[in-house]
């Protein structure tokens, strides 16, 4: 795949027209190139014609963190369920996300092969993008990540068809986000209506090879083989 940069993103492009779309955004402190190094890793057929687009959040300055500023989608006063969260900032990102999303689609490539995904802090705002997008996407994936202002998607009147696939992924011994909070997440989309398929994995905040090749395999089945 060739790889195209900019100041916003990373993409690799396949060696033939894109007809499928992947973006995905990164965590924490991060950056776009965080993940292209997994793409190779998929098993995607040799003549697949996915495009994956890695998102750069913008540099801010991050309350957890002392108020250092990095790369962040929006900022984290604390981790504590019932403590503030930045509902701005994270509407700023589903925002921007949404634009990608519409760049893409007014390329050619249509929203139902569109996957969006997110690791960490990246999973916050696909999901808040992606359950409120219409018309509906090929995917929703998030990895190791939780549902922060989750009253924003809860109360939502615009969310998306509810046949959405959708695959929650998160390590047992996450330290960063422990896992329940990643299961309180697939457990109110739940309520809403959605199907998440959930897979837990024997690692800390991080990604494994089990896990890769199972995102391979899934993406091969929400956008199918040739």
């Amino acid at each position: 795949m060739t790889p195209v940069e900019s100041d916003l993103e990373v993409r690799l492009e396949p060696l033939q027209p894109a007809d499928a779309c992947v973006i995905w955004l990164h965590g924490l402190g991060a950056d776009g190139h965080d993940f292209v190094p997994i793409v190779p890793e998929l098993g995607l057929h040799a003549g697949h014609s996915v495009r994956f687009v890695f998102p750069h959040a913008e540099v801010r300055p991050v309350t957890l963190n002392g108020g250092m500023s990095m790369r962040a989608w929006y900022d984290i006063a604390t981790l504590d369920r019932n403590g503030a969260v930045d509902d701005a900032g994270i509407a700023a990102s589903r925002q921007r996300l949404a634009r990608r999303i519409a760049r893409e689609i007014e390329s050619g490539v249509p929203a139902a092969r569109i996957v969006v995904a997110g690791f960490s802090q990246g999973g916050a705002i696909a999901y808040h993008t992606a359950l409120r997008h219409t018309p509906r996407l090929a995917g929703l994936l998030t990895l190791s990540t939780y549902l922060p202002g989750a009253n924003a998607v809860l109360t939502a009147d615009d969310l998306t068809a509810r046949d959405l696939p959708i695959m929650v992924m998160h390590g047992q011994h996450d330290p960063v986000l422990p896992m329940p909070l990643g299961q309180m997440a697939a457990e109110q989309i739940t309520t809403l209506g959605f199907a998440p398929q959930w897979r837990a994995y024997p690692m800390a905040h991080q990604v494994c090879l089990e896990q890769i090749t199972e995102i391979g395999r899934w993406l091969g089945e929400v956008l199918g083989r040739p």
